[in-house]
């Protein structure tokens, strides 16, 4: 079968996070209180091996809806803050829950491999999960490059490794095979199909918009070609990935409004005992490539 081609990647990228975006960050639980902005600075500290300290101006790649944007402006981490995605959908949303919280955002819609900057305009360039859908990770990471001042800071977090990805197929697998004794259990019914506006089939591209796993050598690579320096990626998240992910695909199946509040508790708890557990023995011990995530953190050259 022929591999999709680098615009198929975009249409299907488009479609799908066009037609999620509405209820994307009641789907994934995202926060823009205190809880997101721990979120987030934790993963920034965990990438950066250090303390963040604070940025000038910062460039979010494939922002989304804006959970790595606006909880660091709210955590006073970066003062300026552009994000960019190639979904029209995501960037109004973005907007409309900056414009709630009081957050000035400029926002710009394109392409990881064609930022509509000059050269050097930031301190920052940052991601949350979005690397593995980027088609010419050459080209994106080149891009990257040119943006930042001299001496500035990359990270990128949230990305799949390839070892974890296939590890993390079993919770999806058992929580298929749980789901129906599940529903019954919690008094959720199945979910039913289609989706508000007629967007189902865009929906169901889900699927298809990951390009890419990695090894940790993949992204240290791509950060070296480019011409970055300092190159340091990290694995984040095994227990916490099997119990997230099984849960997930559970509630996946069932209407949302029905899943109960104490279920919903126990997820979201349960998850964060476990993502510590994985944060003190488990990421100081074993090798970041067996760890669902990676965090890679690199610096442009000074001169």
């Amino acid at each position: 079968m022929a591999l999709p081609t680098a615009e198929q990647i975009k249409d299907v990228n488009v479609r799908y996070h066009d037609a999620a975006a509405a209820e994307y960050d009641a789907k994934w639980g995202i926060d823009y209180g205190e809880i997101g902005q721990t979120q987030v600075t934790a993963k920034l500290r965990k990438a950066l091996g250090r303390e963040p300290g604070r940025f000038a101006r910062a460039l979010e790649i494939g922002a989304g809806t804006g959970y790595f944007s606006l909880n660091l402006l709210r955590a006073g981490i970066i003062a300026d803050a552009v994000a960019t995605d190639i979904s029209p959908g995501m960037i109004q949303t973005l907007s409309q829950t900056a414009e709630r919280l009081g957050l000035e955002v400029e926002t710009a819609v394109c392409e990881a491999a064609e930022l509509p900057f000059e050269d050097g305009s930031f301190d920052l360039v940052f991601g949350h999960a979005v690397l593995h859908h980027l088609p010419d990770l050459d080209a994106a990471f080149a891009e990257f490059r040119r943006v930042l001042k001299p001496g500035g800071t990359l990270v990128f977090c949230g990305e799949p490794s390839r070892h974890g990805d296939r590890l993390a197929n079993v919770p999806k697998r058992a929580g298929l095979l749980a789901a129906p004794l599940w529903r019954r259990l919690v008094g959720a019914s199945e979910r039913r199909n289609g989706h508000e506006g007629g967007h189902h089939d865009d929906h169901a591209l889900e699927q298809f918009v990951d390009v890419h796993a990695f090894s940790p050598g993949d992204l240290e690579r791509f950060a070296r070609n480019a011409g970055f320096e300092q190159v340091r990626v990290r694995g984040e998240e095994l227990a916490a990935n099997w119990f997230g992910w099984f849960n997930r695909t559970c509630e996946s199946t069932a209407e949302p409004t029905e899943i109960p509040w104490l279920w919903r508790q126990y997820a979201y708890r349960g998850y964060l005992a476990l993502q510590a557990l994985d944060r003190v023995l488990l990421e100081p011990r074993l090798p970041p490539a067996i760890f669902y995530n990676l965090l890679i953190s690199a610096r442009a050259p000074r001169g």
